[in-house]
């Protein structure tokens, strides 16, 4: 589970410090825990931060949130509760977020780092800038993108096929979202046992997810590289063919 400064919650969460505190002061955030003099907040934070967040946006006042924050707590252990809550908010990339420099930025991607190639990187959430520096959410995806560069993919084209990539998994994801409310969800458990149940068939689904993802990738390669491949050494053996004859 990943430890948060408040800075670091607060961006995580799209808000503010400042906002953090004022939810934490109103009772709709559990308070951190302490280690020394540093108060650091967990992903359960992260997970009932986003939902005050949501529930402000759709109009319903502080009051409101922390009757129903307290009601849905009702009768249900804090183990339980803090136990879905981080599950629900465990990040799901096989790599910690890593902070990037612009100098580091510079190095992988030279002059192709341009103002507008790094405007539509944040924008796709491939790069989030803190301050005098960034932070790559998922380090993996910037460590293809400049292997892709490196090999001669314009950046703008890499930028791209990020973006399809994106609404690509996202489609498949929500099918697995309908599929797993019709058939796990919605005949789950009751009562006590409900919150259990439910984090353990989470912690069931994340590896599952990752595997059908990876093999169906997998798959998917082994079909369509070696026709794009072949190809091009059929061209290429065309190509040989005629110049030995021409000789």
């Amino acid at each position: 589970m990943a430890d948060y400064r408040i800075d670091d919650l607060a961006g995580a969460a799209g808000t503010t410090a400042r906002n953090v505190r004022v939810y934490q002061d109103r009772g709709l955030l559990p308070p951190p825990r302490r280690e020394g003099r540093a108060a650091v907040y967990s992903d359960a934070h992260l997970v009932r931060l986003r939902v005050i967040i949501n529930m402000l946006e759709r109009g319903y006042a502080f009051a409101q949130i922390r009757e129903m924050i307290t009601a849905w707590e009702s009768g249900r252990s804090l183990g339980d509760v803090l136990g879905l809550e981080e599950v629900v908010g465990a990040s799901w990339a096989e790599e910690a977020p890593r902070a990037v420099s612009a100098a580091e930025l510079a190095a992988l991607f030279g002059d192709q780092l341009t103002p507008a190639n790094l405007t539509r990187a944040a924008g796709l959430g491939l790069l989030e800038r803190r301050g005098n520096r960034f932070v790559a959410p998922n380090p993996q995806l910037l460590e293809a993108g400049a292997e892709l560069v490196a090999l001669g993919v314009p950046l703008p084209e890499v930028l791209d096929l990020a973006e399809h990539l994106q609404h690509d998994v996202d489609h498949v994801a929500g099918l697995l979202v309908q599929v797993f409310r019709r058939h796990v969800l919605e005949p789950a458990a009751t009562g006590a046992a409900e919150l259990p149940y439910y984090t353990d068939v989470l912690q069931r689904l994340r590896p599952l997810v990752m595997s059908a993802l990876h093999a169906a990738a997998a798959r998917s390669a082994e079909r369509v590289i070696p026709e794009v491949l072949g190809d091009r050494l059929v061209a290429l053996l065309d190509d040989t063919g005629e110049s030995g004859r021409a000789s």
